[in-house]
């Protein structure tokens, strides 16, 4: 596993699917999990770059691979939809993230602060005592 430079993974309500490539771009490893056993997968993985669509449950997963050490980027999912090659199932969703990850001008989503971060950024915004600058 120390030569995966790239992971992209299709986020599902009860699944993921994995898609590994080396820094030749050449797939390495393919495999479905659960999300207990996907943490744990990429908690044993050296740190590296993790590419997945943004949607409502990529932001938390960020968040949670940060802790972990990895480098998460998220991209919108209309970037990725041409680089889909052949019919649609959720292995070649994630070799069409790693693909549109691997490119150098894609354009990739912020993920959200937690929201006891959002909480304090509205206290903040909200609360007259606090002078804004």
């Amino acid at each position: 596993m120390e030569n995966i430079a790239l992971i992209g993974i299709d986020l599902g309500k009860n699944s993921f699917h994995i898609h590994c490539q080396d820094h030749r771009g050449k797939a390495v490893y393919r495999k479905k999990f659960t999300r207990p056993k996907l943490i744990e997968f990429l908690a044993t993985c050296p740190a590296t770059t993790i590419a997945m669509e943004a949607c409502g449950g990529s932001h938390f997963m960020a968040r949670k691979l940060e802790e972990l050490g990895h480098f998460p980027k998220l991209i919108s999912p209309q970037f990725v939809r041409p680089f889909v090659k052949s019919n649609k199932n959720d292995f070649v969703d994630a070799e069409a993230i790693c693909e549109a990850a691997s490119r150098p001008s894609m354009r990739f989503v912020q993920p959200e602060p937690n929201l006891s971060r959002q909480c304090e950024l509205c206290i903040v915004s909200v609360n007259p005592w606090f002078r804004i600058r």
